[in-house]
C-alpha cells in the first residue's frame, strides 16, 4: 500500500473514532466540544507529511472557493488563529455557538487556503476532520470540494469522482440555491467536473461541465468563447450528441451554429443566409462573435482536372475493385472539366507510376483499396515528386502519411469504440461481450472492451463462443444458466416432493455488446432470448454492423423475427435512415439486386471517395467542415484521418429502423 492510502487510512480510521467521541460527549457537556478543534490543530501540526507520495499531475488548483479577508493569509496562518481562538475559549471554559461557527469556517477556509497552496494531503486531512463537525449544506459542499480536488491533484481520479458525486447528490436533495457565493461553488464544481472527466477520456462529458461553468461566469472574453468553440469543432458529430444529452445551458445555440457551419461551411453564399438566421433566433448567445469570424473567413478550394484511380479491377479481390469503381462512377456523372483515369493496381509497373503521372498530368489520387499496394504507393510516393499529389487513400497505412495524403478509414474497431462510448453514457454498469472467434470479431470485441474500461476504469468480460452444438453450451455458462440448473438437479436430488423450478440467469449483467456475422447473430440472439429467465428484467443486446444484413432483409423478411429489439450501429446507406441517398440505393438495387453487403459498403465507399476528394482541402482550412455520407457523417482529423459517426438501427416490427441513442 502506498504512503498516500496508508497516510490516510491512519488519520480517518483511528484519530476520527477520537473525534467522533468527543462529538458525541459534546451533546451532553458542550465544554467538551472545544476540545475537538484543539485536537484537529495538534494531529494536524504533528501528521501532515512533508513530502506527498504521488506527483502530482500538471492541474491548476481550483481558484478560491470562498472570498478571501481582506489581508490574505496563507493556510497555516488560518489554522493559527483558529488555534488560538479555540485555546482562548477553553482556557476561559466558554461555549459559545457563534464562536465555533467562527472556528469551523476558518478551518474550511484554511484547509481551501492549504489546497491553493498545493498542499494537498494538508488540505484533504483536515476537510475530512472538519467534515465531522459542520452541518450545513454550505460548509459540507466546499469540504467535498476541497477533498475532490485534492484527491484529483494526487491522482486518485476515482476517489476525486466519488467526491463528486456526493456533491451532486447533496445539490440534487437539498435544492441548492443559486446565491452569488453559491455561484461561485457551484463553478468551481463544474470546473473540477470537467478536469476529472478529462482524466478519464470522457471528451463529450468534460466539455459538457466546460459548458455548465462557462454559463456561470460574471464575464466571460472572446478567449474563452473561441476556447469552447475549437473544442467543439474537434468533437465528430455523435460525440456533439452525447453533450446535447447533458443539456448545458445554451448548447441548443451552439449545437445549430455547429451544424449550420458543418452542413454550409463549404458553400459561402448558403453559410451565410443560415448564420442570418442563426442570428436572429439566438440574439442574446455569446457565440455571436464567432458567427462574425466565419462570415469574414475565406476558404479556397484546389483546382481537380485529372484524377488517378488505383484500384484491383483484375485478378484477386477484383470484386472489391469494381464496387468501389462502381460508386466512384455513380457520384462522378462526368463533369466536362475533370477526366478520371482508372489504373489496376493488379497489373501495374510501380517503377513507372510516376511517368504515367506525369503523361496524364495527374492533380488528384483516390485509392489504393487494398493494404498491400497502400503501403508500396506510400513508399514509392515519398521519392517521386509527380506522385506527391493530393491523395485519399482507402485503406490504413502501417506507415506515416504525408502531408499531401488522408484516409478513408473504416475499420470496424472505431465502430466499436464508439459504440462504448456512447453505451457507457446509457448508465450501464455490467456489460458482457459475446464474440465469435474469427479474428475480426475478436479485434471489435477487443476494441470495445479497450475502450469501456478506460472510460468507465472497469474491465469488461469477453466470451468467445464457437459456431455449432457449442455455442448454446457457451452462452449458457456465460449467462451463468449452467451452474442455476445444476443447483436445481442437485436440490431436486435431496427432496422427496417433485418441484418445479427454471434456472435463473445471472443478475449482475445489465447489457449484451454481441460481436459476431448477421448469420451467427441470427443463430445466437433467440438463444439469449430464451435463456433470460421469464422472472428476470430483460437484458438488452446491442451488436455492431456486422450482426445486420441489408441484403438478408430484403430477401427474406421472415429472417428478422428472431432479431427483434437486437440495436446495432450502421452506415446510412445499409440502413433506411435519413442521411441515405434514397434515389441511388434504389437504382443500385436495381442493377445489383445480388450485391452482398460488404460489396455494397465497398460501393459507398467509393462514392463517398469522390465527393471527397473536393472537400477534403476545405476541412484542412475550416475544421469544422463535415460531409454527410452515405459511409458516415465523415470528419477529418488532425492526424489526416477521415473517421466516421455512424448511425444506429434496431428491429422492431420485424424491421430494422433508424433509432436515436439517448
Amino acid at each position: 500500500m502506498d504512503f498516500f492510502l496508508s497516510f490516510t487510512n491512519f488519520l480517518t480510521v483511528l484519530p476520527s473514532r477520537s473525534l467522533l467521541k468527543c462529538i458525541c460527549l459534546a451533546k451532553r457537556q458542550p465544554f467538551l466540544y472545544l476540545s475537538v478543534f484543539t485536537l484537529v490543530f495538534v494531529l494536524v501540526g504533528c501528521s501532515s507529511p512533508k513530502h506527498s507520495a504521488k506527483k502530482p499531475i500538471k492541474i491548476e488548483a481550483p481558484t478560491k472557493i470562498v472570498q478571501s479577508t481582506v489581508v490574505r493569509r496563507s493556510g497555516q496562518d488560518t489554522l493559527n488563529q483558529a488555534q488560538r481562538l479555540s485555546k482562548q475559549n477553553l482556557n476561559n471554559q466558554v461555549t459559545d455557538n457563534k464562536q465555533a461557527a467562527l472556528i469551523n469556517q476558518l478551518l474550511i477556509e484554511a484547509s481551501e487556503l492549504f489546497l491553493q497552496e498545493k498542499k494537498f494531503l494538508k488540505a484533504l486531512w483536515l476537510a475530512n476532520k472538519v467534515s465531522q463537525m459542520v452541518s450545513t449544506t454550505t460548509n459540507v459542499y466546499r469540504l467535498l470540494l476541497v477533498k475532490a480536488a485534492s484527491l484529483q491533484a494526487l491522482n486518485h481520479t476515482e476517489q476525486a469522482t466519488a467526491q463528486l458525486h456526493l456533491i451532486a447528490q447533496l445539490a440534487s436533495d437539498t435544492k441548492y440555491q443559486q446565491s452569488a457565493s453559491k455561484v461561485t461553488l457551484t463553478l468551481t464544481y463544474y470546473q473540477l467536473l470537467s478536469d476529472v472527466l478529462l482524466a478519464q477520456n470522457k471528451l463529450s462529458q468534460s466539455l459538457a461541465a466546460q459548458l455548465f461553468a462557462f454559463s456561470l461566469h460574471k464575464t466571460t472574453t472572446e478567449q474563452d468563447i473561441f476556447g469552447l468553440w475549437q473544442q467543439l469543432i474537434q468533437l465528430p458529430p455523435w460525440q456533439i450528441q452525447q453533450i446535447a444529452n447533458e443539456n448545458p445551458p445554451f448548447f441548443k445555440g451552439w449545437q445549430q451554429l455547429l451544424s449550420y457551419s458543418q452542413k454550409f461551411g463549404d458553400k459561402p453564399l448558403k453559410l451565410s443566409r443560415y448564420l442570418s438566421l442563426w442570428e436572429k433566433k439566438y440574439p442574446t448567445h455569446p457565440a455571436h462573435i464567432i458567427v462574425k469570424t466565419l462570415l469574414n473567413s475565406e476558404i479556397t478550394s484546389e483546382h481537380i482536372e485529372n484524377i488517378a484511380v488505383l484500384l484491383p479491377l483484375t485478378g484477386a479481390q477484383s470484386s472489391a475493385g469494381l464496387a468501389a469503381q462502381q460508386g466512384i462512377l455513380a457520384a462522378y456523372q462526368n463533369p466536362p472539366s475533370v477526366n478520371i483515369h482508372f489504373i489496376d493496381t493488379n497489373h501495374i509497373d510501380w517503377d513507372t507510376l510516376a511517368v504515367k503521372f506525369s503523361e496524364l498530368t495527374i492533380d488528384h489520387v483516390i485509392g489504393p483499396l487494398l493494404r498491400p499496394h497502400v503501403d508500396k504507393y506510400i513508399t514509392i510516393s515519398a521519392n517521386a515528386p509527380n506522385l506527391q499529389v493530393p491523395t485519399l487513400l482507402l485503406n490504413k497505412a502501417n506507415q506515416p502519411l504525408a502531408s499531401y495524403q488522408s484516409v478513408l478509414s473504416m475499420r470496424p474497431e472505431n465502430e466499436a469504440e464508439q459504440a462504448a462510448e456512447v453505451l457507457s453514457q446509457q448508465s450501464y454498469q455490467s456489460p458482457l461481450i459475446l464474440s465469435y472467434q474469427d479474428k475480426t470479431s475478436k479485434r471489435i470485441a477487443q476494441a470495445f472492451s479497450h475502450k469501456w474500461q478506460k472510460i468507465t476504469g472497469k474491465p469488461v468480460d469477453i466470451v468467445y463462443f464457437d459456431q455449432g452444438k457449442k455455442m448454446q453450451s457457451s452462452l449458457k455458462d456465460s449467462l451463468d444458466v449452467n451452474a442455476s440448473q445444476i443447483r436445481i438437479d442437485q436440490l431436486k436430488g435431496r427432496l422427496k416432493q417433485v418441484i418445479k423450478a427454471e434456472p435463473r440467469n445471472r443478475r449482475d449483467l445489465d447489457m449484451i455488446y454481441l460481436v459476431g456475422t448477421a448469420a451467427q447473430t441470427r443463430l445466437i440472439k433467440p438463444y439469449i432470448d430464451v435463456n433470460i429467465s421469464p422472472f428476470a428484467t430483460v437484458i438488452p443486446v446491442y451488436a455492431s454492423s456486422r450482426s445486420h444484413s441489408y441484403f438478408n432483409d430484403i430477401n427474406n423478411e421472415d429472417s428478422t423475427s428472431d432479431l427483434q429489439n437486437l440495436t446495432f450501429t450502421q452506415m446510412p446507406w445499409l440502413l433506411n435512415a435519413k442521411q441515405r441517398n434514397k434515389p441511388l440505393a434504389k437504382l443500385s438495387q436495381e442493377l445489383w439486386p445480388k450485391r452482398t453487403d460488404s460489396l455494397s459498403r465497398i460501393f459507398a465507399m467509393g462514392f463517398d471517395s469522390y465527393q471527397l476528394l473536393e472537400k477534403i482541402p476545405l476541412m484542412q482550412q475550416a475544421p469544422y467542415i463535415v460531409h454527410y455520407g452515405q459511409t458516415g457523417t465523415l470528419k477529418l482529423e488532425e492526424n489526416n484521418i477521415i473517421t466516421r459517426s455512424l448511425t444506429w438501427g434496431r428491429y422492431q416490427k420485424n424491421k430494422a429502423m433508424e433509432v436515436s441513442i439517448d
